[in-house]
């Protein structure tokens, strides 16, 4: 029996050699990797089913997501919920991007009870434009994702703070046209306002309407009511709670004290449990259950007014869709 080849880069498992394991990346950061590929697999077929089940697959189902930056007019800051983050991830690629991933530089984790926090300060958001011209943009800013401690490691919140970006011109495109002032004064606008496209950031500005809405898109969804049914019922219990008195604190069970023999301590303290009984409100009317009923009042106006406004929007997204 011959042996074998001696190989000199070989370390047998069984010998006495330290044999060292490929490098392998952390749990959380693994998980933006399988989301990066997610969404390299996208079509332009893609549809909200699609984006539906990768909502699913990577967040929780009570997820946020959180955006802030600054523009023009100062910082803003946007907060969407768990249904609403499908149609974010979609307006970007309807904004003219043809690829986005997410690239980590050292980042830190941190474990809790029931999480995993992973914070990466230097985090940067690659977008591939193809319109108007091929352009290349990287937002960097800090990205603070909190990942639920179970095998499917959902991501629970997701906040992208962003501090600058860049927008990168092939220098072949710019040879091309150097000679065409038009086309050199185009490509020197930026197509996007602090990396996101104005189709992303008008649907942001939408959602500070559309996220108080989910009490009356659920409600539709859930019982196929129509709109005005929608907002009465959602108007009533909200009128119940307002107007629903507090809970009562449980009275201190006093013990009686034994009455005296002598009839003049009686009789005085008889007449001045009826002078302090007069000088005392009625006992069926409290001045503090009389307030809230006027706070209340304006509270229940006011959310009148927004859900009413709602509602005629959300009747118009009920019929447009409809319609088609």
């Amino acid at each position: 029996m011959s042996n074998p080849t001696h190989d000199p880069f070989y370390s047998s498992p069984f010998g006495p050699f330290y044999r060292r394991h490929s490098p392998y990346m952390v749990q959380p950061e693994y998980r933006i990797y399988e989301m990066n590929k997610r969404l390299q697999a996208r079509t332009e077929e893609s549809d909200s089913l699609w984006w539906d089940a990768f909502a699913t697959e990577f967040f929780e189902e009570d997820a946020t997501l959180t955006l802030s930056f600054c523009l023009e007019d100062g910082p803003k800051r946007y907060t969407i919920g768990r249904t609403l983050i499908p149609r974010y991830f979609s307006t970007v690629f309807e904004g003219g991007v043809t690829e986005l991933h997410y690239i980590l530089k050292h980042s830190k984790e941190s474990f809790h009870n029931s999480c995993i926090t992973l914070d990466c300060d230097q985090c940067t958001m690659v977008t591939q434009h193809g319109k108007p011209m091929f352009t290349k943009v990287c937002t960097e800013g800090r990205l603070i994702l909190e990942f639920a401690f179970d095998d499917l490691m959902r991501i629970k919140t997701w906040h992208f703070t962003i501090r600058q970006y860049r927008e990168l011109i092939p220098r072949s495109i710019l040879a091309m046209h150097a000679q065409d002032p038009q086309v050199l004064e185009q490509l020197s606008k930026n197509i996007t306002r602090m990396g996101l496209t104005n189709f992303t950031l008008n649907y942001l500005r939408l959602c500070v309407i559309l996220e108080p809405m989910q009490e009356l898109m659920s409600r539709h969804k859930t019982y196929n009511l129509s709109p005005r049914d929608c907002l009465k019922t959602c108007l009533f219990q909200k009128w119940q709670r307002m107007v629903a008195p507090p809970a009562e604190p449980a009275r201190q069970t006093t013990t009686k004290r034994r009455k005296r023999k002598n009839s003049a301590s009686s009789a005085n303290s008889s007449v001045g449990t009826t002078a302090s009984k007069k000088r005392s409100p009625a006992t069926n009317f409290s001045l503090s259950s009389q307030v809230p009923v006027s706070i209340s009042s304006t509270r229940f106006a006011s959310s009148f007014t927004f859900f009413y406004i709602s509602t005629c929007m959300f009747a118009g997204l009920h019929k447009g869709t409809r319609n088609s």
